[in-house]
């Protein structure tokens, strides 16, 4: 009889035996042998090694991993509008106000054209200063000068306090 043994990492999808689930946070375990994690509340996670990126099989959401937490890949600029309103809503209940919204370069196109221009509509679009819920918008540096950028989405600067108008009702205007 020949007896063989799997290296135990060979064992386990790339991000090892277990993760949190990117929807509820809770731990799941990796399915032996395959590329899978199995969520009991949100069903079945595919990891691509070639990418590094997580698919959820049912709704075909894709994620990737920064020091340890989960960023929703957005394919429609809604997905990304509404994140960023979201985390407009947690910093308000926490007491902060945004002072202006950093989002990922690789966005750029997809979110350009729901940005409000502050200047004429002659204007280079380049130098237009465009706002998302009334906050400045830039984009991020290059993801070769900065690798996080390559995965996460936005970053909002905040201060203590609430805004003077709560800006972020205008979600889907």
């Amino acid at each position: 009889m020949t007896q063989f043994s799997i290296d135990p990492p060979l064992q386990y999808p790339i991000f090892g035996p277990e993760i949190q689930c990117p929807h509820c946070h809770q731990t799941i375990p990796a399915l032996t042998l395959t590329d899978t994690y199995l969520c009991p509340r949100h069903g079945a996670f595919e990891a691509d090694p070639n990418t590094g990126e997580l698919f959820h099989l049912h709704s075909g959401r894709q994620w990737r991993l920064w020091n340890n937490e989960w960023y929703r890949q957005h394919t429609h600029p809604d997905g990304i509008r509404f994140e960023i309103h979201e985390a407009l809503d947690r910093l308000y209940t926490q007491g902060y106000r945004a002072t202006r919204v950093i989002i990922a370069q690789r966005y750029r196109e997809l979110v350009s054209a729901y940005l409000e221009r502050s200047t004429s509509w002659r204007a280079n679009s380049d130098s237009c200063l465009g706002k998302l819920y009334g906050l400045p918008v830039e984009f991020s540096p290059d993801p070769k000068d900065e690798p996080c950028w390559e995965v996460i989405n936005f970053q909002l600067d905040k201060e203590e306090g609430v805004p003077v108008r709560y800006p972020y009702f205008r979600l889907f205007e």
